[in-house]
């Protein structure tokens, strides 16, 4: 990719998109088009396709989606199916159309199989069962895979999918009920330390195991599997298989990232587990044996991603009050 490139991120506000703008400019990539979703409606298909005709970038990254944590799927179904699966299709199409060098797709995780054989390789979608709390998210995110595969097939286009683990860092949505778990514990952790309260709630039992990603290192995954030659990526995927997991190929308990978060904060209470709460999946580990292979891997350990993250959302504390 050459560092005058015309590169369209979509989604370039939310926490990967930000994060990739960001490893964007420090690899030296100068030329990048950006629309806000008041600029542009990704849901609508002319409009789309009106944009993509008057700017005709020569890569695309996909990084747009309409997020959430468990509250937030379960309360949120319909939007969460509906609004993904346009955004992806109307932009898939319209970079075909447009004859787009190549794109990237970012997925999630919570593509496979509530209970796939642990660590998750990428041949283990669609061999089982999705997660009943976010099945309408990862049904969208499981057909933009599809789509790329699709379009790659008919037309020799050049897209490729990335499946991040759960992400977290600078830039996260610390809503107290639409947030992942990582930046709702950091915000409840960070109220009680300033309140004096003596124990923190966490949903569930705190049992079941998850994979951290910091969103810096997954911006810079993202761009390396953009450069990859065509040929290297072709050989390292299959035709109807061409995603690529994202991780740190390391889990830890709810209770563990939990006894982090407040270790990093410093509050000083104790931990009580809500069982009456869902818990999700029992365990989502990445196989990110693939990727490694090609020649990436994290750097960003979960205690060194945290403090980043705290530190930002203490510096950022003003816009997130009720």
């Amino acid at each position: 990719m050459k560092k005058d490139a015309k590169i369209y991120v979509a989604g370039h506000r939310g926490l990967v998109g930000a994060a990739i703008m960001r490893q964007l400019e420090a690899e030296g990539f100068s030329n990048i088009v950006t629309r806000t979703h008041a600029e542009l409606d990704l849901c609508s298909q002319s409009a789309v396709q009106d944009f993509f005709k008057k700017q005709t970038p020569d890569y695309v990254i996909l990084a747009a989606a309409k997020v959430g944590g468990i509250h937030a799927n379960n309360t949120y179904p319909a939007e969460f199916i509906y609004e993904n699966m346009m955004v992806e299709a109307n932009v898939i199409d319209a970079s075909y159309r447009n004859n787009i060098k190549r794109l990237l797709f970012l997925g999630s995780s919570c593509i496979y199989p509530r209970l796939a054989e642990q660590p998750m390789r990428e041949d283990s979608l669609l061999t089982s069962k999705l997660e009943s709390t976010n099945e309408p998210y990862a049904v969208a995110k499981i057909a933009g895979i599809k789509l790329c595969e699709s379009y790659n097939r008919q037309y020799e286009t050049d897209y490729r999918s990335v499946m991040p683990t759960n992400l977290y860092g600078q830039g996260d949505n610390f809503h107290p009920d639409n947030s992942h778990v990582i930046p709702a514990l950091m915000r409840r952790f960070h109220e009680a330390k300033q309140h004096g309260d003596t124990e923190v709630a966490v949903w569930g039992t705190g049992n079941v195991k998850r994979e951290f990603l910091h969103v810096d290192d997954m911006a810079a995954a993202s761009l390396f599997v953009l450069q990859l030659d065509k040929g290297t990526y072709k050989s390292n995927t299959q035709e109807m298989l061409s995603h690529i997991n994202v991780g740190t190929g390391v889990d830890c308990s709810i209770r563990e990232m939990a006894e982090t978060i407040k270790r990093v904060v410093g509050f000083e209470g104790k931990l009580v587990f809500d069982t009456t709460k869902p818990d999700g999946p029992p365990r989502k580990l990445l196989d990110v044996s693939r990727l490694k292979a090609m020649g990436w891997q994290s750097a960003i350990t979960l205690e060194q991603g945290l403090l980043l993250t705290y530190q930002w959302f203490v510096k950022n504390e003003g816009q997130f009050r009720a």
